[in-house]
């Protein structure tokens, strides 16, 4: 803008000043320190315009430091995770300008079978948003959904791209999760390591419970496993990685999370089968022969489940045991309470639900008195569905749930193609580690919902496209190949 070295320097100089002055001003004045934070926005908003994959790196640094906007101003009708919403919504806006400038996106992308499942899964959330019994909670639900895909599905994919930020993603985002760790592990130490109770809440403010925490904690489990063991991965990286890996574990374990673990013990079962090169049409049909079974001898099972009188504990045994207790654990029979009353929301209204968001505010009326605990409240102000299955049961209707089971099912069946078709040993690793960090996730699904939150959004988005990467890669490997074998076409072909 300016040709001349020493008016660029007095420039500089006189804003530099101006702030200052400004600073003071709004310190002494106005008893704020607000104008501190305009040299981190503007940092911001230079880094957003010219190297959006360091904005996204920041966001997901801050991923598992992030607190929730209630937490630092009560009281207000409305909520966010800062900064990473803020960013993400930036984020989104530079989206939809560089689309229009450059008019489109990458097709392949665009296409890909997992692209359509979202697409219909936000085309669903969008429709029972119009018909939502409260429009704006549906609203918020429809655009966090959207920027967190926005960010780490459409973007995510072009980062991948450059092999490197794959790593990168999860190193970035485990780094800031070790802190997070040390924090909880720090305070956990003060009320004894055993004390189960004091698991529960030792993670905030940066995890609202112990449950969104071990799930996290297990998606990246698969993945630092493989940079432990991996020939791929230099040796320095792997001693590192075991480290991490050992205190991860260790966190895992005393976060007494029993839907984690038991989605650890079933990625562990999903390893075993591809090892044995099991294909996924079985594991498929397994999955719904065990569902069918489970179906057919509910009220045997039920009978057998109410004999568990075993009480969620500091003993690791008897808290893994009591997941079965549905007789007596309070944590137990809540879950089935909230459970019972998303399928009755169901049935009132089957299409279309209530609306994206809105189980929480309208769950109440639909317990039943011989179902409620002692931690249920008439008020149904405790949160979700706890099941990323019946929660969109209840707010989407029966297509809402079809359509997250449709997104998961190609998802996986992407997973298992691209790592049987891939013969680089890394990309390989990558896509096994990805594949069973959603592995824990989806099963984690059944017992809670965090895809509301950016804590597990953030991985589960950057994960699938992880996935899909690499499958484009290979899709368009063959068809190069099929390609330079057919060779050019020939005049008058």
């Amino acid at each position: 803008m300016f040709r001349n070295p020493a008016i660029k320097l007095a420039a500089f100089y006189a804003v530099s000043v101006m702030f200052i002055f400004l600073n003071i001003w709004f310190m002494v004045k106005r008893d704020t320190m607000v104008m501190n934070l305009l040299p981190f926005a503007l940092m911001v908003v230079i880094l957003a315009i010219f190297s959006t994959d360091m904005i996204l790196k920041l966001v997901v640094f801050f991923t598992p430091l992030s607190l929730e906007l209630s937490e630092l101003v009560p009281g207000l009708s409305f909520n966010m995770f800062l900064p990473t919403e803020p960013l993400l919504f930036g984020v989104l806006l530079l989206f939809l300008l560089r689309i229009v400038a450059d008019r489109g996106f990458d097709g392949d992308i665009l296409r890909h079978p997992v692209s359509w499942a979202i697409w219909l899964l936000l085309f669903w959330i969008f429709i029972t948003t119009l018909t939502s019994t409260m429009p704006m909670v549906s609203l918020k639900f429809l655009m966090v959904r959207i920027w967190f895909i926005v960010g780490f599905y459409l973007l995510g994919i072009k980062l991948f791209q450059d092999k490197a930020n794959i790593a990168g993603f999860v190193w970035i985002y485990v780094s800031a999760l070790l802190l997070v760790i040390g924090y909880t592990i720090f305070r956990h130490t003060g009320y004894g390591l055993l004390n189960k109770q004091a698991a529960h809440w030792v993670m905030t403010p940066f995890f609202n419970d112990h449950t969104s925490y071990g799930a996290v904690l297990a998606m990246f489990i698969p993945f630092m496993t493989f940079f432990s063991f991996s020939k791929y991965v230099p040796g320095r990286w792997k001693v590192v990685s075991r480290i991490v890996l050992g205190v991860l574990l260790v966190a895992f374990v005393l976060s007494y999370t029993r839907a984690a673990w038991l989605s650890m013990i079933l990625a562990i079962g999903v390893f075993v089968m591809i090892r044995l090169h099991i294909r996924f049409r079985t594991m498929i049909i397994s999955l719904v022969s065990v569902l069918a079974i489970l179906f057919l001898f509910q009220d045997q099972i039920v009978h057998y489940l109410e004999r568990n009188d075993d009480e969620s504990s500091s003993n690791l045994v008897e808290h893994f045991s009591s997941m079965s207790n549905i007789t007596s654990d309070a944590s137990n029979l809540e879950r089935l309470n909230r459970w019972g009353a998303a399928i009755r929301m169901f049935r009132e209204r089957p299409v279309f639900g209530f609306g994206p968001g809105t189980y929480m505010f309208k769950y109440a009326p639909y317990q039943l008195s011989k179902d409620k605990t002692i931690i249920s409240t008439n008020m149904g102000d405790m949160g979700n569905a706890h099941s990323e299955y019946l929660g969109p049961l209840a707010e989407s209707g029966l297509p809402g749930m079809l359509t997250f089971i449709l997104l998961a099912i190609l998802v996986l069946y992407t997973a298992l193609h691209a790592y049987s078709q891939l013969s680089d040993g890394y990309l390989r690793g990558v896509v096994l580690s990805a594949f069973l960090g959603l592995v824990t996730y989806y099963a984690h699904g059944l017992m809670n919902n965090f895809l509301d939150t950016d804590k597990a959004a953030v991985p589960f988005w950057g994960f699938t496209a992880m996935i899909v990467l690499i499958d484009l890669r290979i899709r368009k490997e063959k068809r190069e190949a099929e390609e330079k074998k057919s060779g050019p076409l020939q005049p008058g072909s």
